[in-house]
């Protein structure tokens, strides 16, 4: 649920703003220069500060207690975006979902990685990235299927429609154990010892617990932890811990991922076709993780990394060839003829795809 969470927000935006009715209502100058003003140069169609805001923007008490919070907090996110009546509204709501996904992001794949056995531990953190790419495809299908609505109210059950996990996560994280790192390092011993022989199925857990509690003891000993991150032995960790998702927000995934629809709508595909299109990439993302589930233990993570990332560099480059010979810059694109178009998806699934097999899901096993 914390990745479902994410993904939905991440996929249900762009195609709202790509709806007709919702611009009506909230951006009518965006909505004139998309359908009204022919004059207007293609890529400046969504041109509006207040639209790309709308669109962008714990170990004390334990890894659940984050979970819980950070549920909360998107319910609240999904209510005011749901009910919203003006921009302000929207801008609340999404300042919310942003936090809301900031505690469960953090939180999440910590609870993975400590709960999970040493040799499923790739395959089930990945879990949590198959759940992003599985909010996303929901999150473009329900856009495709609201967005038939007569009425032009489809985009609220969009919006609203985050309520749903937000909901799960938040009661789910209140019967939801600790993990047995987090008791150890709360001083709960008993428990934590109790719990781990519950979550592996075995009472022979003596060897596995002793080193979590000489680990969690020797953190302790540990005087200025945050300085002792600068000292030349730690500076691997610390640089992959900071430089991979820093580079992984540099991919150019969320172009994609919030503008896909906008994307397709800009380049020559009407309202259906363009949310189609995002659907089919939503496809293409979840077969991509799940290959990286099969595949993570046995290629490695370095492999994944060089291919997916090489993979991604050689499809923008034609995707962004093929849009810049074609794109109408004086109010009208050139007709894009359906093989045209074809290759542009085909190329922007392939890209979809490289990332869901390698920058996508390494982002949260390798720093977790």
């Amino acid at each position: 649920m914390g990745g479902l969470i994410f993904g939905y927000d991440i996929g249900i935006s762009g195609g709202v703003t790509s709806m007709n009715s919702f611009l009506q209502e909230f951006f009518p100058s965006v909505y004139r220069k998309k359908e009204l003003d022919k004059t207007t140069n293609q890529y400046c169609q969504y041109d509006s500060q207040t639209l790309t805001t709308f669109t962008s923007i714990t170990r004390k008490f334990g890894r659940k207690w984050s979970m819980l919070f950070g549920g909360v907090l998107f319910c609240a996110g999904a209510f005011f975006n749901g009910f919203a009546q003006a921009v302000w509204m929207l801008i609340v709501g999404r300042i919310l979902l942003g936090f809301g996904i900031g505690f469960a992001n953090q939180s999440v794949p910590l609870y993975l990685s400590e709960m999970a056995p040493y040799k499923f531990r790739g395959a089930l953190n990945i879990g949590f990235q198959l759940s992003i790419t599985s909010g996303i495809l929901i999150a473009n299908v329900l856009n495709y299927l609201f967005a038939k609505i007569k009425g032009g109210w489809g985009w609220r059950l969009s919006l609203g429609g985050a309520v749903v996990p937000a909901l799960i996560i938040s009661i789910g994280s209140l019967i939801l154990p600790d993990t047995p790192n987090c008791m150890i390092e709360r001083g709960k011993q008993y428990e934590a010892r109790a719990q781990l022989k519950r979550i592996r199925g075995v009472d022979d857990i003596d060897e596995e617990f002793n080193d979590l509690a000489a680990a969690s003891e020797a953190s302790r000993q540990v005087e200025h932890p945050w300085r002792n991150l600068l000292h030349r032995k730690y500076r691997p960790h610390l640089t992959m811990a900071i430089m991979i998702p820093f580079f992984q927000q540099l991919t150019g995934i969320n172009v994609i991922m919030f503008y896909a629809p906008v994307l397709f709508n800009t380049i020559g595909f009407k309202d259906d076709a363009s949310l189609m299109s995002a659907v089919i990439t939503g496809i293409v993302f979840v077969l991509g993780t799940l290959i990286s589930i099969n595949g993570v233990d046995k290629w490695g993570r370095r492999f994944l990394f060089l291919e997916g990332g090489n993979q991604m560099i050689i499809c923008q480059i034609v995707v962004t060839a093929a849009i810049g010979a074609k794109f109408g810059v004086d109010g009208e694109p050139d007709h894009l003829p359906k093989w045209y178009a074809i290759v542009v998806v085909l190329f922007i699934c392939i890209y979809v795809a490289g990332f869901g097999w390698s920058w996508g899901p390494l982002r949260w096993l390798v720093p977790s």
